[in-house]
């Protein structure tokens, strides 16, 4: 059993959004209010600039990735980027089943599995985002969805690929509605994801980062990652302010440890 506290990650995805100089702005901003050794800080720009600002991000010790990839390796595809050309030009993380992802174009968890299984063969860290709608919550399928979603990948890919993973939890019914899920709502749904991953291998499971993907924002950082399963979070329109984003990323330091279970360690459910 290893005590070590799991370090909490902040990763900001900034969507279709950003020009170059406001790429370059964005990161010398958090770059300046830091070093953050106690807690990893994730950019996702689009594709466009990653290989633009993987100097600047490497170089304060940051951590930058993909919105997406494809599940294949190279070929006929037109638009679509593989996990090794992200890596080739100094990505290290992707995410893979983004709800936007599944909602406007379509994916489906079959589709989810393959690019999770693609972005580790590249050797990328696959940050694998699940979660229910406000019509799937109203109707108590919360855990049978979030439990489809997760086996899926464990299906295709086994528990070990997960032991270099990230998982993210979004409350699709929580984003951008006006909706607000409290801490007991998100820390719930993240302990059952550990406990359904503990069913596998509890090492792991204790080890792997989750994060509270719901419109996580300075005002309730605090008391999102004051919860014993919540690791981080995956943001979204706050990571394209400097100021938000650093705040949360504080947070996350402010808050790491305080909850006993935040450790590497975790009981099979």
């Amino acid at each position: 059993m290893n005590d070590m506290p799991r370090k909490p990650l902040i990763a900001g995805n900034w969507k279709m959004n950003g020009s170059v100089a406001m790429a370059e702005a964005l990161v010398d901003a958090i770059v300046e209010a830091g070093p953050f050794a106690a807690a990893d800080v994730l950019v996702m720009p689009p594709f466009p600039y990653i290989d633009r600002l993987r100097s600047r991000v490497s170089s304060a010790g940051l951590l930058i990735g993909g919105q997406d990839l494809s599940p294949h390796e190279s070929g006929a595809y037109t638009g679509e980027v593989s996990g090794a050309m992200l890596v080739d030009v100094g990505a290290g993380y992707v995410l893979v089943g983004h709800s936007e992802r599944r909602q406007y174009h379509g994916e489906s968890d079959d589709v989810v599995a393959a690019k999770f299984e693609a972005a580790a063969a590249a050797g990328l860290k696959p940050v694998l985002c699940v979660g229910e709608s406000r019509e799937q919550r109203e109707a108590g399928q919360t855990e049978a969805v979030v439990s489809a979603q997760v086996d899926a990948v464990l299906s295709r890919c086994g528990i070990a690929a997960f032991g270099d993973a990230v998982v993210a939890y979004e409350p699709v019914w929580a984003i951008g509605t006006g909706l607000v899920a409290t801490p007991e709502q998100a820390q719930q749904v993240h302990a059952f994801i550990r406990a359904r991953l503990a069913r596998h291998d509890a090492t792991i499971a204790g080890r792997i980062q989750i994060l509270y993907g719901g419109s996580m924002k300075p005002q309730n950082a605090s008391d999102l990652l004051a919860c014993e399963d919540i690791d981080g979070g995956l943001i979204g329109g706050a990571s394209l302010k400097a100021d938000e984003f650093v705040a949360i990323i504080m947070a996350s330091i402010m808050t790491s440890g305080t909850a006993s279970a935040k450790q590497s360690d975790a009981a099979p459910g």
